[in-house]
């Protein structure tokens, strides 16, 4: 134990990351967007189908659950920062945090025999558990990013796998996961589903999660006033954070209103809504590779900006097709904006990262990636708000079934392309705003 213990102390990276090492370190995206997708798409499905909560107390629950990971997230992001030991700043959250993520991501669906309110109070215990373990190992890996891969070259390279491997997680989590619970039940695929995440986080966490040597004056505490100060005063984060959150509240838009699109404007069975979304997440793995060589020929911005402008184009072509395979023909374009973005968005923060630290003498990564964190929630909030606004507005009754006014086609078709390509505009605009125009 104490071999084990010294090695991690002593191991630090001083030049770029060997293949090995950028491959092991993108393998965490694989875990961490399986349980994301496994539990954004199905828990509340579970919760109410097959236990039977009433649906009233489970959004609350989940409110619950996106307050408290909202608010998590700079606050560990700050500690994380002011953190200091002899293995490091991040190593030591991700060690202690990886067992009780997978424990508490099966434990959610494996609850005792309880009555109502036990089943309640259980959820609230294990997602509360879950939140606080998820954003203590994905925050201080993200946070790894922008010290493992020092240049636009290094990360435009180091991100692919990592991406690629985030796109194969959501694909099982939202595929694979039905598959499981239809053939060996509920406690059977948390099992063979956190059994994975477990080896999957080991490998990346023993292979790819190397820190470099800090400088004392870059690692020390900064004054808590200071870090909002300077996080929120920085002239290329603020238009980053709030392009960001326009771009993924168009991509939330866009999931959430797939399986009315494909129900009530193709006039298709509801399972063909994964055609629709396999043609955005298959076309987005060649199209990570495809951004990757584009930023390192130009620049975070300019990438950054092709990428929301194709986006944002590509999900106008949503308003004409009469067919799923018509729809999964733009779900193709599509997948190559969402893989421009995906492979982009952590490049572009990076970048700003650097920047603060040479104006402050501070790397504070933990803290740019918590605040940011912290705002993209709130495509979650914009998302149900528009969904809300859009199927009211349009007149849909679920009462109705099949028989909707034909009002209900003109406003989900509004909702899954006008309204995703006013969010890219907006953002858009934000990232143009963005000073840092070179590449490092």
């Amino acid at each position: 134990m104490m071999s084990m213990t010294a090695r991690l102390r002593d191991r630090r990276l001083d030049a770029a990351p060997s293949r090995a090492q950028t491959i092991a370190f993108g393998a965490s995206g694989f875990p961490t967007q399986l349980m994301t997708q496994t539990f954004s798409a199905f828990v509340v499905y579970f919760y109410v189908t097959h236990l039977g909560v009433a649906p009233g107390w489970v959004a609350a629950a989940m409110i619950a659950h996106g307050v408290l990971n909202a608010v998590l997230n700079p606050v560990v992001g700050a500690v994380s920062d002011r953190f200091r030991t002899p293995w490091g700043r991040r190593i030591p959250w991700i060690g202690i945090g990886i067992v009780p993520l997978v424990v508490a991501f099966a434990l959610v669906w494996m609850p005792p025999e309880l009555p109502t309110a036990g089943l309640i109070v259980w959820f609230l215990v294990v997602v509360a558990v879950y939140d606080i373990a998820y954003v203590v190992v994905v925050l201080n890996i993200s946070a790894l990013f922008p010290e493992i891969f020092r240049t636009t070259e290094e990360r435009a390279r180091g991100n692919v796998p990592r991406q690629i491997f985030a796109i194969l997680g959501m694909v099982l989590g939202t595929a694979g996961a039905p598959a499981l619970y239809d053939s060996i039940g509920w406690p059977g695929m948390a099992v063979v589903l956190s059994a994975v995440c477990l080896v999957f986080l080991v490998w990346s966490f023993a292979g790819g999660m190397i820190e470099r040597r800090v400088p004392e004056a870059a690692s020390e505490a900064m004054r808590w006033r200071d870090q909002l100060t300077y996080t929120f005063a920085n002239r290329a984060f603020v238009p980053y954070v709030l392009g960001s959150l326009c771009v993924q509240t168009a991509i939330a838009v866009i999931l959430a209103a797939l399986p009315f699109y494909v129900r009530y404007s193709l006039h298709a069975a509801e399972g063909e809504g994964s055609i629709l979304l396999g043609a955005i997440f298959l076309t987005a793995i060649p199209s990570i590779v495809l951004w990757s060589a584009v930023v390192r020929r130009t620049s975070p911005r300019s990438a950054l900006l092709a990428s929301v402008a194709v986006f944002g184009v590509a999900v106008l072509g949503y308003l004409l097709p009469s067919s799923v395979l018509a729809a999964a023909l733009v779900g193709v374009a599509v997948g190559v904006g969402v893989g421009g973005l995906l492979q982009l968005l952590e490049v572009v923060l990076a970048q700003i990262i650097d920047d603060d630290a040479a104006r402050t003498g501070h790397r504070r990564e933990g803290a740019y990636f918590g605040v940011n964190g912290f705002v993209v929630r709130g495509s979650v909030v914009l998302q149900a708000v528009v969904a809300a606004a859009v199927l009211t507005g349009s007149g849909f009754d679920a009462a109705l079934g099949d028989a909707q006014p034909e009002s209900v086609d003109g406003g989900i078709r509004l909702m899954v392309a006008v309204v995703p390509m006013a969010f890219c505009a907006l953002g858009w605009l934000c990232f143009f705003l963005y000073p840092l125009r070179t590449r490092d």
